[in-house]
């Protein structure tokens, strides 16, 4: 399925989000990406359980939405009174096991990536302005090779801004030799996030979307309503999110820890003022109930002790990197109540969580809210700055079905009852009533030749 995207945004600077003439959805790899290889290889062995550096940032001030959608867009959310977005980590399509088909792995991201565009497109008041990714863009390695299958194909009818902060995957490197690694942690993602100035992506297969030019892999983002602080918890696949040194444990830098207490800091006022929300988002999460990737302590002590010292929580806390849907509620000590949600599911491997009783389940200060959910879907954030709502979709290719949603009143730090609450619908729309292209159909090498020209010739103008 294909959504035609009848007028494309064209953002300052010549920005591109969708391709003009978005194809079907495919059905095989341009690239096989089973990386088993790599899992292998000698510098994998020998630093898998290591820490990678932390690229440099390019710029210290706050990445701003003015700058990538256009003064109309930006008017309308203004005249709204309120902003909407849509966020999720672990998209990338690979395959997870030999029984498993390409088609099967690319089903899944695209049946999300799908839903996502069909909820832009669909003439609602307040559609998402933009999508925030949670990390890990590309399986299994963050290769500049895989890019064009993982996210330019499956993302090229979504005509809004993707921003996003690496997950543990896009910072993962390999190498024929343990002292180096064939390419720089972070390369691809660099290039194709944090880009010096808008352009096409030279990983793009020819697609229309532009280089995103955030300020580095860790950035706030100010948007109208609302600010998102990322952060990068690194490469370490089961052993937890790292963001510091943790106390020279760890051998990087401690740049994030001053980052994160100075964006706090800075936002503190605007915060306290009512004119908007703050968000903190990391692609490990401090809490999880997954069989496989369990919650970061000291990730978790870090942020705490950043907040701490500025004197502000976030109002909401954002996290990928287990493939299921998760909602926790954490209670500070002045009875302050910030949703922690872990929304890992975007296409790559849906994982069960393990055996628990029925929620809810309360440990220490957070309190499981749901059992787990294993299903790929989304989140779509919505905030007047006033009360800030997350709503998780879960999309497989025939129906859009909300699953959960929970609503914060950011005057009082509280989560809103049932009752203040609209309650949560068991159906949304369809995924047979949005546009559809048959997807065994495929372009010819020439017709997709002619047509990356075309596209690279108006990216460049």
């Amino acid at each position: 399925m294909a959504q035609t995207v009848a007028t494309n945004l064209i953002g300052p600077g010549g920005r591109f989000y969708a391709d003009p003439q978005p194809g079907p959805d495919e059905v095989k790899f341009r690239q096989d990406n089973s990386s088993a290889a790599y899992y292998t290889s000698p510098y994998y062995l020998t630093h898998k359980n290591q820490v990678q550096r932390i690229p440099p940032r390019h710029s210290d001030a706050p990445v701003k939405l003015e700058d990538f959608l256009p003064p109309e867009i930006m008017n309308a959310i203004s005249a709204a009174g309120k902003i909407t977005f849509h966020s999720v980590g672990d998209t990338g399509a690979a395959k997870v096991n030999r029984s498993q088909t390409a088609a099967t792995a690319i089903g899944h991201e695209t049946a999300v990536a799908d839903a996502m565009v069909a909820d832009i497109a669909n003439g609602a008041a307040s559609p998402p302005a933009f999508f925030f990714h949670l990390g890990d863009v590309i399986y299994n390695f963050g290769e500049a090779q895989y890019y064009y299958d993982q996210f330019y194909e499956p993302f090229r009818a979504y005509d809004r801004p993707i921003f996003a902060i690496p997950g543990n995957h896009d910072g993962m490197v390999f190498g024929q030799g343990s002292s180096a690694p064939q390419v720089p942690t972070l390369d691809a993602f660099l290039a194709n996030f944090c880009a010096s100035a808008p352009g096409p992506s030279p990983d793009s297969g020819g697609l229309m979307r532009s280089v995103m030019t955030q300020s580095g892999v860790y950035f706030t983002l100010d948007a109208p309503f609302i600010s998102i602080i990322g952060v990068y918890s690194n490469v370490l696949d089961t052993g937890g999110g790292v963001i510091s040194s943790q106390g020279g444990h760890f051998p990087i830098v401690d740049d994030q820890l001053d980052f994160l207490k100075s964006e706090l800091t800075r936002l503190k006022p605007m915060r306290k003022a009512g004119e908007r929300a703050v968000v903190l988002a990391v692609h490990h999460p401090p809490l999880s109930a997954d069989a496989k990737h369990g919650g970061s302590t000291g990730l978790q002590n870090d942020i705490d002790a950043c907040c701490k010292a500025a004197g502000l929580w976030p109002d909401i806390l954002l996290s990928g990197h287990a493939h299921l849907y998760q909602r926790f509620t954490r209670t500070l000590p002045d009875g302050t109540e910030t949703p922690y949600i872990v929304a890992g599911c975007g296409g790559f491997a849906a994982t069960a969580s393990k055996q628990l009783p029925k929620a809810p389940i309360t440990v220490g200060d957070h309190r499981l809210e749901i059992n787990p959910i294993v299903a790929f879907g989304y989140l779509t954030v919505e905030t007047d700055a006033r009360t800030i709502s997350v709503t998780f979709k879960t999309a497989d290719g025939h129906s859009v079905v909300v699953r959960d949603s929970v609503a914060v009143d950011l005057t009082k730090g509280k989560i809103l009852p049932a009752g203040q609450w609209p309650a949560v619908p068991q159906k949304a729309t369809p995924a047979s009533s949005q546009a559809k292209t048959p997807a065994t159909h495929q372009r010819s090498g020439k017709q997709k030749s002619k047509a990356a020209k075309r596209r690279r010739s108006k990216l460049t103008r």
